[in-house]
């Protein structure tokens, strides 16, 4: 996004489709995942993320949680629930970091056990509706003071969803920051980590960033 041009905050509604894809065990898992779309990565990677805002879940990794769960395969499920997403650019390396703890795990001869009837792991991808929310910033100062009323939703968007979607190195705000000079903001922003905190504590920590912004 120019500098010239301002920062349109962006929010996301989502339908949620089965792809008619389960899996049982670890093997069907595997093979799943080398074929489904990007989107159902992201979903079963990112979704619970926007869920949950008080509350963490225990792994907001779907894969890790169903391994946990259903197959009482602790230890992988705590590798994939390691795997550093923010270090991932594109959906594409999500998705190799995941096969990767998956085959290491069966070529170390991990258990093929088969999951209880009725706990299968269902593949879903969400459709999204991208739409602009009617809130704009035209300089940093009206940035800060904006991301404070914007939704969840619209967080996620613009801190995991374009990142990885459209493979882009930054999250959109530390991107549009950096394009106005405002560097030191946009490095801030972009070290918070949004994978150990929720939604609401991301926002805290940005409007906190923006109060001492507006002291400088």
């Amino acid at each position: 996004m120019p500098a010239s041009e301002p920062f349109i905050f962006y929010t996301e509604r989502r339908l949620v489709v089965l792809t008619g894809r389960k899996a049982g065990n670890l093997c069907e898992l595997l093979q799943h995942l080398c074929e489904v779309s990007g989107a159902s990565v992201f979903y079963h990677t990112h979704y619970l993320f926007l869920i949950h805002h008080f509350e963490k879940p225990r792994f907001y990794n779907d894969f890790a949680n169903w391994v946990s769960a259903a197959l009482q395969e602790e230890g992988l499920a705590e590798r994939l629930a390691a795997i550093d997403l923010l270090a991932m650019t594109s959906i594409r390396e999500v998705r190799e970091a995941m096969l990767a703890a998956l085959r290491n795990h069966l070529d170390e001869g991990g258990a093929r056990r088969q999951c209880p009837p009725g706990s299968e792991f269902h593949f879903c991808e969400a459709k999204s509706f991208v739409m602009p929310t009617g809130v704009v910033a035209r300089d940093a100062a009206e940035f800060f003071e904006q991301v404070g009323r914007v939704s969840n939703a619209c967080l996620h968007f613009h801190l995991f969803e374009s990142r990885l979607r459209l493979e882009q190195p930054a999250n959109d705000f530390s991107q549009w920051l950096k394009s106005l000079g405002e560097t030191r903001a946009a490095k801030k922003i972009d070290k918070l980590d949004p994978y150990v905190m929720t939604l609401d504590e991301l926002k805290g920590e940005i409007v906190k960033l923006g109060r001492k912004y507006r002291r400088k």
